[in-house]
């Protein structure tokens, strides 16, 4: 396979993007630059008007009138052409920002979605939003507007180095001099290296603060609950802290080079009165002279606005090329391989041959080391073992969540790394532990594992799952949006719509990630009789760690320490007093356990 070429950086990759939509970009380009070019016309025409009073100042019958209403309208004409071009220029520009951005959001959060669940685990969700929401977003600003901008203020330099030197190149370059050195000064102080640096320490704290706000909103209620207030939560407060006192000594670290690049560029007219003082005692055409002088004074003022746009926009430029090389960084993360020639299983069993996994490579502890069952399809396997065991790794690795270090996933005889990413998906259904609801109606939450099911499907799902009973006491029932109008749900509502989901995916594997955590001891039961009639002939691996709901299993891998230590039927493991035997001892042990006054404890 060919290696993936490298992205462009800087400038030279938000000109490949904003390519995207390359006639509108050119035509955007063009009028801009004739917009500034048309721009100069009342400058010029100025010109000629004062010209013409100079020359018959001393007559004024001989003043030729319609000839300077022609140059007035000229100027107004110049003047409302300019505004007219660099309103289609914002058009064309605006149209060609609106769909590179939305084809760059679209194919940004396919990427993500195919990338294997180890990167949004590495991957913080306020990073990714400050991607899509801010990097991207901040990229359609910079099409539309500043790089119009941008080409107009490369441009607007060389028309005004041809009028500087048109009428006089000697007041020509005396104007010419306070601009560069305004740039020098700017090319001191905002060094290109220097100046890439600060940007990705500013991005880098602007993801800082994103990362620990999304943790703070998710934690408010446990901020609250113990009278917590935000300088409590010391990450969030640190890394606003450290965000303000990183950008206010850079910004006061500028304060004098920027001072003097304002003071100079505001200034060319100072400039010009020494030479033009020089310079007047040795012209022999005063008049000449002094309409040059008056129109260089003039012209000087101008000088200012498109210098300082060209310098605000080459700036937003670096940030924004900051931003977008983040986001390239990430779209160069490989989605898990797929092979060419994808293979179809004869059967649904589940089969680990001597699987080794490592989460983050070879110096990372190993998670799995060496792991082999089968998963009878048919029948239910139930994983079990103290926290941090590697239960729901194995899990993980069924859906090609991971690829394994070592040794092989198995479906019916077939390595799932020979089938294609989106039949594996199709034929394995996972209930996670953490539960996530879209806001959406129930129906729809439920309809995300079958589209083309039926409102009768959705509801033999929902009764299945035992939640049909409480979604029609809801306002809208099953047509109701969850968070909307102070409508919320309990943990073991929310698990059971999520169970609805699985159950009418109707999948021939099915991982649940103790996905009766949340249930009530009768409405257990009921779910693990609805499991029971409606996974026949389905291979079903349990994480549990309520041992009480995985005594009927067919078969039971302990695991410890990421490798297994036990295999067998719950009465079978019970008998031979190893690992298993002690945890069923502890939980029973739990399970009559009770709260007590001191005193009382004291006379057990």
């Amino acid at each position: 396979m060919n290696k993936k070429a490298p992205h462009k950086t800087g400038m030279a990759r938000l000109w490949e993007l904003a390519y995207h939509k390359k006639i509108l970009i050119i035509c955007s380009c063009v009028l801009s630059v004739i917009s500034v070019a048309v721009s100069f016309t009342p400058f010029i025409t100025v010109y000629y008007i004062i010209r013409e009073l100079v020359t018959h100042f001393a007559n004024r019958t001989t003043l030729d009138a319609a000839y300077m209403v022609r140059l007035g309208w000229l100027a107004c004409g110049g003047a409302a052409a300019a505004i007219v071009l660099n309103f289609f220029a914002l058009i064309c520009s605006h149209v060609a920002a609106f769909t590179t951005l939305y084809k760059l959001k679209l194919d940004f959060t396919r990427h993500i979605a195919s990338l294997p669940l180890g990167f949004h685990t590495e991957n913080s969700t306020g990073k990714l939003r400050k991607i899509v929401d801010e990097n991207i977003e901040k990229l359609e600003g910079f099409i539309a507007h500043q790089l119009p901008d941008l080409v107009g203020s490369l441009v607007m330099p060389v028309f005004t180095l041809v009028i500087l030197f048109l009428f006089d190149w000697r007041l020509g370059l005396a104007s010419l001099f306070p601009i560069a050195a305004a740039y020098l000064i700017q090319a001191a102080a905002f060094g290109q290296e220097h100046s890439k640096l600060f940007m990705e320490k500013y991005q880098s704290a602007l993801e800082d603060m994103n990362n620990a706000a999304v943790e703070y909103v998710r934690g408010i209620s446990v901020v609250k609950a113990f009278k917590q207030t935000i300088f409590s939560f010391r990450r969030f407060h640190d890394t606003i802290k450290n965000y303000g006192v990183f950008v206010k000594n850079y910004t006061l670290g500028f304060e004098t080079p920027m001072v003097l690049f304002m003071l100079v560029i505001n200034s060319v007219y100072l400039f010009l009165i020494p030479v033009i003082i020089l310079l007047a005692g040795g012209t022999d055409d005063y008049a000449r002279f002094a309409l040059a002088a008056v129109f260089y004074l003039i012209f000087s003022l101008s000088l200012t606005a498109p210098f300082t746009k060209l310098m605000y926009v080459s700036q937003l430029g670096m940030q924004i090329a900051d931003g977008i090389e983040r986001m390239d960084r990430i779209l160069d993360v490989p989605p898990l391989p797929e092979t060419s020639t994808p293979k179809r299983e004869e059967g649904y069993s589940v089969a680990f041959e001597n699987v080794t996994f490592t989460y983050n490579g070879e110096n990372e502890a190993v998670a799995l080391s060496d792991v082999s069952f089968t998963a009878e399809q048919g029948g239910i396997t139930a994983l079990v073992g103290p926290s941090g065991s590697g239960k729901s790794t194995l899990a993980h690795l069924i859906p090609r969540f991971y690829d394994v270090a070592e040794g092989a996933v198995k479906i019916g005889g077939i390595d799932i790394r020979e089938m294609s990413n989106e039949y594996l998906m199709s034929i394995v259904s996972f209930v996670f532990q953490d539960v996530f609801l879209f806001k959406q109606s129930i129906a729809d939450n439920i309809l995300i594992g079958n589209k083309n099911a039926s409102r009768d499907d959705v509801v033999r799902a929902a009764k299945a799952a035992q939640c049909h009973d409480f979604i029609e006491k809801l306002p809208q029932g099953y047509d109701t949006v969850i968070g909307a109008g102070n409508i919320h749900l309990s943990g073991g509502e929310r698990q059971r719509i999520v169970i609805a989901r699985a159950i009418l995916k109707d999948a021939p594997i099915i991982v649940l990630d103790e996905a009766t955590a949340f249930a009530d001891p009768e409405n257990e039961q009921k779910i693990q009789l609805a499991f029971e009639k409606l996974m026949s002939d389905k291979t079903v691996i349990i994480i549990a760690h309520r041992l009480s709901t995985v005594r009927g299993a067919d078969k039971i891998i302990v695991i410890d320490e990421g490798r297994l230590t036990e295999e067998g039927r719950h009465g079978e493991l019970l008998t031979a007093g190893g690992r298993y035997s002690r945890m069923w001892e502890q939980y029973t042990s739990a399970l009559d356990w009770t709260l007590a006054r001191e005193e009382e404890a004291h006379v057990y």
